[in-house]
């Protein structure tokens, strides 16, 4: 296994990020004035990750040691991507698993997430010439061999037809959810904030609803979600809130109000920006249970036994997207 120039491009690429040069600050605050969730920050904790999580060269060898079988039988192909834009740079794992392994790229960029993406290509280039010939935004996608499109449950109905002819991965709505014992301390619960905030919650790896025992006092969330209290600066995000606030009151629904996130007693994994759902359990294993029938519908689980509280947001480079192995299946083709 030889991929020695596109790790070494890809840490150079890494470097280049955890430096925080003024061109990526100015290309970021273009990305915020284009759609306001990306904020300074938002886009900061996208960036960091990949450049810590993936962009490590370490990491990255020992990553592709896993595949080193495969890898040195592939033959380089070309693969779209049709790119969502929920969160920034969210298509960023895949267009790095595309290039690292020595194929072409074709993206289709999101409206929402259209700078930030090229800016880091161009860099790349810098890093390793040979990257040029092997990136492509096209206005339309076509002369691929295999396809990654990430979208809601409506579009991929769309990707599944129009794509039918290709392999692909096509990925769909999913939600996040976190158990609580009761137990927690209030680091927990400011950690699980980061899980439900992060993003303004627009992520699939965001919390959207957590499951507490029978008589779990939900006030007692209020002290450790005032560290996440700044989002109320935000607009947008707020006026979510103020409209499914009025919902919910025009309606009966009974809420929790903490200020900035209205927490909703209801079964469903989805909950609306700016909402948490709540359901309570009697038992346990019930929960687990249910974590294993819903799997398809979930991305990430929060708790005792699954993930930290607080690292949702954080993935590796080995956690895939809806558990479909990326790099695998593109070895495969």
């Amino acid at each position: 296994m030889n991929f020695q120039k596109q790790i070494a491009a890809f840490v150079a690429l890494g470097d280049y990020i955890l430096s925080n040069p003024t061109d990526l600050q100015e290309i970021t605050h273009k990305s915020y004035l284009h759609n306001t969730w990306f904020t300074k920050v938002n886009t900061e904790k996208a960036l960091q990750n990949i450049a810590t999580a993936f962009l490590q060269k370490e990491k990255l060898e020992n990553w592709l040691y896993t595949y080193a079988e495969n890898l040195d039988k592939h033959t380089a192909k070309t693969f779209a991507i049709v790119a969502a834009g929920n969160i920034p740079l969210v298509a960023f794992h895949d267009v790095l698993c595309v290039l690292i392994s020595g194929n072409q790229l074709q993206i289709k960029l999101s409206d929402k997430d259209k700078f930030i993406l090229p800016f880091l290509f161009d860099k790349l280039v810098e890093f390793e010439p040979t990257f040029e010939g092997k990136i492509s935004m096209p206005f339309k996608l076509e002369n691929f061999d295999a396809i990654i499109a990430t979208g809601s449950n409506n579009s991929a109905k769309y990707f599944e037809h129009y794509f039918s002819k290709y392999k692909n991965i096509i990925r769909k709505n999913r939600n996040s959810v976190a158990i609580l014992s009761g137990y927690e301390s209030k680091l927990d619960i400011e950690n699980l904030g980061h899980d439900i905030f992060d993003y303004f919650g627009l992520g699939c790896r965001n919390v959207s609803k957590i499951f507490v025992p029978e008589s779990y006092d939900l006030l007692q969330l209020k002290e450790g979600f005032e560290k996440h209290k700044d989002i109320m600066q935000h607009t947008q995000y707020m006026n979510n809130l103020d409209y499914q606030r009025t919902v919910y009151l025009m309606n009966q629904i009974p809420l929790v109000d903490i200020d900035f996130i209205n927490i909703v007693e209801n079964p469903s994994m989805h909950s609306p920006i700016s909402c948490l759902h709540v359901e309570r359990y009697k038992d346990i294993d019930m929960v687990n249970n249910s974590i294993i029938e819903n799997k398809d519908e979930l991305q990430c689980v929060v708790g005792k036994n699954y993930l930290s509280f607080g690292s949702s947001q954080q993935p590796a480079l080995s956690d895939y997207a809806d558990d479909v192995d990326t790099l695998a299946f593109i070895l495969s083709n």
